[in-house]
């Protein structure tokens, strides 16, 4: 989902904000020490005590310095950022707040609203961008990366905090970090960490770029100790004890979404909250909406005191979590390791499940990094004197030590056990040593993943002036050694020579132009995206008029990564089906697991893109490792004219709704930034309108908290401190008929489906599609039709505009849909009326059949 700020419109500024009200006036004189006198009586007057390392932190910030603040979690790292936003703000000047996850990106928006004022808090993440000229913004990393190349140090940057520093380590991400501290040298960095390691390169880095001292304040006394414990019992006893020890709320830590789910049904078996508790989770969750497949299990699990959270969770789901573990509802949280990224839940004990993990390319332990990351999570400054960690030994071990406790010390029953074996894949031995040496060893030094792109090339290309010389420049102070930046020399001149050749860039002179004819948002942000407009140019929209679209289509979605659950269901989906035709014909079994071993997930146009993505890399050196992905989600789920509640059910995705969300609006933007405008047509402008129609009604939860919050009634609550959930109301359906075009797609899609239901004879589906109609009625209805044709046809003709007409009403919307038969007489029709209000009321298009027939 991508959105421009939702409104134009700025509010007042708020003076009843706690920070707010105490900035100066514009015409004020700055005086640094009067602002840190009043920052500080702000602490005071808010009830908070400061550990030195914040004292510290303060003073260096108000002196003009940059700091690298390097203090355990739960140390108020999060005060020392938002005392930067005051001084820049009382200042006149823009500060940036960046972070790995866009969940953290949120929970901070949402916290500095409260302090300045919603008018002053802006917010950009990629999926939504909410009033950008704020003075304060809060972003994504990679969103501060891409204007920092953009402008450089031309870019409206005066103040930059990066939490969760220590991501300049990773090795997807890391570049998008490291960027700020080449580009920006007008700009006063705070970077922050628990985990920090060696800081003394980066002191050099900032230093040297902004000429400016740097100053490194450390801290290591936790405000909440934590204890250690290794655990050989199995994990439900192990939760059992935790409980009845009083050291709840859990943070159960695994490593596959799948692991999270199972254990959250296992624990359904243990009576976790009294009714009383349960009452007041039923209260708080009042009004939201569990609209997804998956949603009745959200909804079950937290009723009973357990939250799931991981990235294959949808966003609003993941929030509800959130939202109901800050207020204490929750008694145990299922989640893979990205809880433990700054998220502020609160939680007493962090059990580890594990102490290996799949990192993408192999399994191994755990960093010291990873483990202190996640351990810090434990104690709830606050709430707790002390903070838990728990290790579970692993599940063979544990299993072994019970075999061997029940046979006691009779040697005969020792010598008959049969040992379980550890597992064989996705398995790396750990015991009470590596527990202990995870403890206590330092973090691992943080390392440069500096790396050059097409997309980086193109933003800083962009600039003005000079983009030539600034990326020479960004290669050369880069944080890596002399030989790799000319191996990074080299690849760079190799992108600039695809990009002129593929007609992005045009050299004029001394000056280096941007493609006038592409669109102004276009982005090459995909390693392939250069690969799309190369072949886009082999696709001829006019002699492939009746295909063009979804061929467009399946090369965006061959540059994208792939969804590999949902691609292993499509499998499963043809492996079930070819298994039964192969059972009916009397195959073998051999040869049934013969045939089905040559099978695969839907790759349309393979050959062509296959054969085109090699003739592309054996001219184009840099694509290295990469390669094309062919596949078909998106088109599978156009073609099927499926919404995304059928497509999750049809495949069984329930546990991965946020996988599938994410990938339709990666695809959705591939469309809109990278396919340039000569390419579009209008069948493929509908498929992207379609695809961002379907990603903001399934989820579109951070825009509509907004929206809320600029409600002038609501900015007395949130001055007040109160949390954002006691100042809105319940969830509600979105306004699906705001966007007229999306809308009209939408409708169009609905009538698909409900022809496909019709054409399937699977008139359940058809008569919810078009309620109130009967089963019954819609066979009587049909069946003159099927006396006269085998069939309805629903292939892509059906979509053809001289087969659908819609007449817009004031209150009602009327469609009709041509039924194309075999014979080609196409003398049916289906007349239906969609209600506007009822639409708007129930964030869905519900049709009213008011005709079948000739």
């Amino acid at each position: 989902m991508q959105s421009d700020d939702i409104s134009d419109e700025r509010l007042d500024p708020q003076e009843d904000t706690r920070l707010g009200r105490r900035l100066p006036h514009p015409d004020d004189i700055i005086d640094r020490q009067k602002l840190l006198d009043s920052f500080i009586d702000y602490t005071t007057e808010i009830g908070l005590s400061l550990y030195p390392a914040q004292e510290e932190a303060l003073l260096e910030i108000f002196s003009g310095k940059n700091v690298i603040l390097n203090t355990p979690t739960g140390s108020g790292k999060s005060l020392v950022a938002t005392a930067m936003h005051f001084l820049a703000t009382a200042e006149g000047r823009r500060s940036f707040y960046t972070c790995p996850i866009k969940a953290l990106v949120s929970e901070k928006f949402f916290a500095l609203c409260r302090e300045f004022g919603p008018d002053r808090v802006g917010m950009m993440t990629g999926d939504a961008a909410v009033n950008r000229d704020a003075p304060i913004i809060c972003c994504t990393q990679e969103i501060l990366a891409n204007l920092a190349l953009r402008d450089g140090d031309q870019a409206d940057v005066d103040y930059v905090i990066m939490d969760e520093f220590h991501y300049y380590s990773d090795k997807d991400r890391g570049v998008s970090w490291q960027i700020p501290l080449l580009t920006l040298p007008q700009a006063t960095f705070l970077l922050m960490s628990a985990t920090f390691g060696d800081t003394a390169p980066f002191e050099r880095y900032l230093n040297d770029l902004t000429g400016i001292e740097t100053a490194v304040v450390r801290g290591t006394d936790r405000p909440v100790p934590l204890d250690f414990e290794y655990r050989e019992t199995p994990l439900h006893e192990t939760v059992a004890d935790m409980a009845k020890a009083g050291k709840i709320p859990l943070y159960l830590v695994h490593f596959t979404q799948r692991a999270c789910a199972e254990e959250a049904q296992n624990l359904m078996s243990v009576d976790l909250c009294t009714k009383e508790e349960k009452k007041a989770i039923a209260a708080a969750m009042a009004g939201a909406r569990f609209d997804s497949p998956y949603g009745k299990d959200i909804q079950k699990f937290l009723r009973h005191g357990i939250g799931v959270h991981h990235a294959g969770l949808l966003p609003k789901y993941r929030l509800l979590v959130e939202t109901l573990a800050q207020k204490g509802h929750l008694k145990v949280i299922c989640g893979t390791d990205t809880l433990g990224v700054g998220v502020n839940i609160p939680i007493r004990t962090v059990v580890f499940t594990k102490l290996c993990k799949f990192d993408g390319e192999r399994t191994a332990i755990l960093s010291v990094r990873d483990f202190q990351q996640v351990s810090g999570r434990a104690g709830r400054k606050g709430f707790d004197d002390r903070g838990s960690v728990v290790v579970q030994a692993p599940e063979h071990v544990v299993e072994n030590l019970r075999l061997e406790a029940k046979a006691g010390n009779d040697p005969a029953k020792r010598r008959k056990i049969v040992k379980k074996k550890p597992p064989e894949k996705g398995y790396v031995h750990w015991d009470k040593n590596t527990f202990t040496k995870l403890i206590e060893s330092p973090p691992e030094p943080l390392v440069s993943r500096f790396s050059v792109s097409h997309g980086m090339l193109m933003q800083v290309l962009e600039r003005e002036h000079g983009g030539c010389r600034a990326m020479a420049r960004l290669i050369w102070h880069s944080h890596e050694r002399r030989a790799q930046k000319r191996i990074h020399g080299k690849t760079t001149a190799m992108l600039f020579r695809s990009l002129v050749d593929a007609g992005v860039i045009e050299v004029q002179g001394r000056t280096v132009v941007v493609n006038a004819d592409l669109q102004e948002d276009f982005s090459l942000h995909h390693a392939l995206s250069l690969y799309l407009l190369d072949t886009l140019d082999r696709i001829d929209p006019e002699a492939d008029a009746e295909t063009y679209a979804l061929d467009v289509l399946t090369l965006v979605e061959s540059i994208l990564e792939n969804p590999e659950v949902v691609l292993m269901r499509q499998l499963d989906a043809i492996k079930t089906k070819k298994m039964a035709e192969m059972k009916a014909a009397g195959m073998e079994y051999d040869d049934r697991m013969e045939e089905l071993a040559k099978l695969d997930y839907p790759k349309p146009n393979r050959d062509f893109i296959y054969n085109t993505f090699n003739a592309f890399a054996a001219k184009h050196p840099w694509v290295g490792q990469d390669n094309i992905r062919p596949k078909s989600v998106a088109r599978d789920m156009y073609e099927t004219y499926m919404s995304f509640r059928e497509y999750v059910n049809e495949y069984g995705l329930e546990r991965s709704e946020g996988l599938l969300l994410r990938y339709l609006s990666d695809v959705y933007k591939v469309l809109v930034e990278t396919v340039p405008r000569y390419a579009k047509t209008d069948e493929l402008d509908d498929i992207a309108v379609y695809f961002g129609a379907i990603v903001r009604q399934v989820d579109s939860s951070l825009l509509d908290e907004w929206e809320k919050m600029r409600d002038p009634s609501r900015v007395e609550a949130l001055a007040a401190g109160k949390p954002r959930e006691e100042s809105q109301e319940p969830e509600g359906p979105k306004d699906i008929t705001r966007d007229e075009r999306a809308f009209t797609v939408l409708l169009r899609n609905e009538m698909y489906r409900f022809l496909r239901a019709l054409a399937k004879r699977d008139y359940e589906t058809a008569a919810e599609i078009v309620a109130p109609v009967s089963v019954l009625e819609l066979k009587e209805k049909l069946a003159p039709y099927f006396e006269e044709h085998a069939i309805i046809r629903v292939d892509p003709e059906a979509r053809r505009p001289a087969l659908y007409r819609i007449d817009q009403g004031e209150t009602r919307w009327r469609i009709e849909q041509t039924v194309l038969d075999p014979e080609g007489n196409n003398d049916w029709l289906v007349v239906c009326t969609v209600d506007l209000e009822r639409a708007r009321q129930e964030g869905r298009v519900v049709l009213t059949l008011e005709h079948l027939g000739t």
